[in-house]
Parts: C-alpha cells; structure tokens; sequence
C-alpha cells in the first residue's frame, strides 16, 4: 500500500479511468453485437441504423484511447462490407 499522499491519489485515479475503459469497451461490444444481430435478421433498416450506432461507437472508442485509429479504420471498413453485401 503506497504512503505517500500523491501515490493514494494515483491509485485512486488508475481505479476510477479503469473502470471508464471497462464500461466504454463494453459499450462498443454491445453495439458491436447489435449490429451483427441486425444483420443476421436481414432487415436493411435496423442494419443501417445499427451501422450508424456502431461506427459512432468506434470512433468515440479512438476518441477515448481505446482503439488505435487505424484498428478503428480497419473495424468500420469490415463493418461496411457487411452492410454492402447485405444489399
């Protein structure tokens, strides 16, 4: 356990940012899934608002420093092949 003033605030904040991470990266795997259910389903317009919320999500995810931008350019290109081939 850390005994200096500085250190106890440092931990403190580690704890608080790493559950923001938990509770961002979860939120992009939620809207990642929901896509692929909307897909699945095969209606065009539940897919392409979920498309929509999921590419949000991705760039608020590089935003946030969850994902690398290129990570990020490379997920919202697979995402929008699945939306073209469903058409």
């Amino acid at each position: 356990m850390a005994n200096i003033k500085s250190a106890k605030k440092r931990i403190r904040v580690t704890q608080v940012k790493t559950l923001q991470n938990k509770i961002f990266r979860s939120q992009l795997h939620t809207a990642l899934k929901k896509y692929d259910v909307a897909l699945a389903s095969g209606d065009k317009e539940a897919a392409k608002a979920a498309y929509l919320f999921a590419t949000k999500k991705v760039d608020q995810s590089v935003a946030h420093g969850i994902l690398h931008k290129n990570a990020a350019a490379h997920k919202k290109s697979q995402l929008t092949k699945k939306l073209n081939a469903m058409a």
